[in-house]
């Protein structure tokens, strides 16, 4: 990773000052450093999360609502993000309908922001890990479109701040969910995007589908296809060799969309 030298050297040569584009390329060295570790063990978390409290799952699905409404338009990449963070989070049909409420809330006018941070901050006091997850899922579904305006970075920092998260901390998780959609967006990631399609049709759910449908569409498909359901009726060798290939592929479509969703 180089771009934090390349940024912090051109930024002190735009001052025409030798020492400072020194100063600069040693700063952006040390954030690559940061970057490539945080991102290793980023790529290592993968979708996995852990179980929040609904005082943290109110305030961030506030805080995200608030963010996606503050230039005017909800869009529909900023919904799907916020859907596939509550899928992530493992939330069940009810609390999925409290988290769109919670969402719903954050876009009204009036909606004391720095206030409910501040409640954040005290009930994480002692946890940095839990502020950085919620500035993390909040990132993922602001970055869900192509370009952030003045007044939502704006926004983004006054919440950074209230949760004690720096400039450098921040600019590295940005970096990383951007890193995360380059790759979604390329061939490896078409194919990647491919395959978790096919693991959904396997199942015969769609992507809106709660943690818990998934997990009753394994557990159907696997009571109706296994082997040892069908062995009492004496079938023939091909129905056994379809029923072991079925089988087959439910599970590894289960795996697949168990280990994206943090199904438990």
């Amino acid at each position: 990773m180089y771009w934090g030298k390349i940024i912090g050297t051109l930024a002190g040569l735009a001052m025409r000052n030798a020492w400072i584009a020194v100063a600069g390329f040693i700063l952006g060295h040390q954030f690559d450093l940061g970057f490539a570790d945080r991102y290793r063990r980023f790529q290592q978390q993968g979708a996995d999360l852990p179980r929040v409290s609904e005082d943290f799952a109110s305030a961030l699905f506030q805080a995200m609502g608030h963010l996606a409404k503050i230039d005017g338009r909800v869009s529909e990449d900023e919904i799907r993000a916020a859907r596939m963070v509550m899928h992530r989070l493992s939330l069940n049909p009810a609390q999925v309908r409290r988290a769109i409420g919670w969402f719903d809330a954050g876009k009204q006018p009036g909606f004391q922001l720095v206030q409910r941070m501040r409640e954040v901050r005290r009930v994480s006091a002692r946890s940095a890990s839990d502020r950085r997850t919620f500035v993390r899922l909040l990132l993922e579904v602001v970055l869900a479109k192509d370009k952030l305006k003045k007044q939502e970075r704006a926004l983004i920092w006054k919440i950074c701040t209230e949760l004690e998260i720096g400039r450098v901390e921040l600019a590295q998780l940005e970096a990383m969910i951007r890193a995360q959609k380059g790759f979604k967006r390329s061939p490896a990631g078409d194919a990647d995007a491919i395959r978790v399609r096919e693991a959904y049709a396997a199942l015969g759910v769609s992507p809106d589908a709660s943690n818990d449908e998934v997990k009753k569409a394994y557990r159907r498909l696997m009571n109706k296809n296994h082997p040892d359901k069908i062995s009492g009726s004496n079938p023939g060798a091909d129905v056994i060799a379809e029923a072991e290939r079925r089988t087959r592929e439910v599970r590894r479509a289960y795996e697949m969309l168990k280990a994206r969703r943090s199904i438990r």
